[in-house]
């Protein structure tokens, strides 16, 4: 007996109409979501005064896009309980130096001057960084990878522009803000005495222990004003003890997501994450000086749990929040968001 061709075809052909729907499925915006239902990573919260709306952004794989471009993604809400979404606010353009299959990270939007401001971290691992000088501020002696010693790629924190949170943000010059020589991400905004300043992180990957770093921007955030400078190291961390990262250190050395806050005082505070003892920490660094260029000092761990790459933000009835993601694994991280008070000289995370 012959085999039936249309059994033995039946099986395949479900399994490339299976297949064809999980690659052309778009995600589906959905309302009534809670935040343990929402998996996001590097979470940022706008408070919208304008529109009495938070929104709460993320990187977006392509499903979000009818292109399939990777992109942002966003949530609205209007008490931070209920929120619906996800709705596509960005995707790399194409012709863009970032690779449009890779993710962005550390999405956040600015309201600035009466516009929004995309700032968030791309990629191009497709091609090498090319570096042919060591790629650290001049007033710092660390030791840093070069070209080809770990397989390194471009990556770096880009502004984009847009009249609503919900966008579509666009590009305005299409080049990172750090120079092109660095490893870098999580840019942030801080204005301080009229000027705009990126604070971003420069990849441990890079300079073996990772550092803060800032540079001067436009008036327009288009493109930098002036060059990088040092902020501090990760190894300054107390729970580290005092360390020297070398090429041989076992130990990661990493910076993650730089936020400022200017407390009642005038005290200003920087969040930013690492590790301790493989767990992500949340941490709290105060500029001596009450400016960006510091020097900076640790203040110790504000939440660990492997919680981390936090933000503080005010509610819309002006109350102070904060909000981290937990776990750090990328696949089962939700954002969490916690009360904080404003003690004058610091923060401090509510019972």
């Amino acid at each position: 007996m012959r085999p039936n061709r249309l059994a033995l075809a039946l099986p395949l052909v479900l399994f490339l109409v299976v297949l064809c729907d999980l690659l052309t499925a778009q995600i589906a915006v959905q309302s009534g979501l809670k935040l343990s239902e929402i998996h996001t990573h590097d979470p940022w919260i706008l408070a919208d005064q304008s529109s009495h709306t938070y929104f709460l952004y993320g990187g977006s794989d392509p499903r979000a896009s009818a292109s399939r471009r990777c992109g942002v993604i966003v949530y609205k809400s209007q008490d931070l309980e209920s929120w619906s979404g996800p709705y596509l606010v960005f995707e790399i353009p194409d012709g863009s130096w970032a690779n449009p299959a890779q993710s962005p990270w550390a999405p956040e939007v600015h309201l600035y001057n009466g516009r929004y401001y995309l700032f968030t971290t791309l990629h191009n691992q497709k091609e090498p960084l090319h570096l042919d000088k060591p790629a650290v501020p001049s007033d710092t002696t660390i030791e840093v990878r070069y070209a080809g010693q770990r397989g390194l790629h471009p990556r770096g924190t880009q502004v984009f522009v847009a009249d609503s949170p919900l966008g579509p943000f666009k590009t305005i010059v299409d080049a990172p803000i750090p120079p092109r020589n660095y490893t870098t991400l999580d840019g942030t905004l801080w204005v301080e005495d009229g000027t705009p300043y990126m604070v971003y992180a420069h990849e441990w990957l890079q300079v073996i222990d990772g550092q803060m770093e800032a540079i001067p921007m436009k008036p327009d955030l288009s493109a930098a004003a002036g060059s990088p400078f040092y902020l501090f190291k990760a190894s300054d961390a107390p729970w580290l003890g005092e360390h020297t990262a070398t090429v041989n250190t076992p130990q990661s050395y990493v910076t993650d997501g730089p936020e400022l806050f200017r407390a009642r005082s005038g005290s200003l505070l920087m969040l930013w994450s690492s590790y301790e003892n493989g767990s992500y920490v949340e941490a709290l660094a105060r500029s001596a000086s009450g400016k960006l260029k510091g020097p900076w000092k640790q203040e110790g761990i504000l939440l660990g749990n492997d919680s981390g790459h936090g933000m503080i933000f005010r509610t819309l009835a002006g109350d102070l929040r904060l909000v981290v993601h937990h776990p750090f694994d990328g696949r089962y991280s939700h954002a969490y968001i916690y009360a904080v008070e404003d003690t004058g000289e610091t923060i401090r995370i509510k019972p």
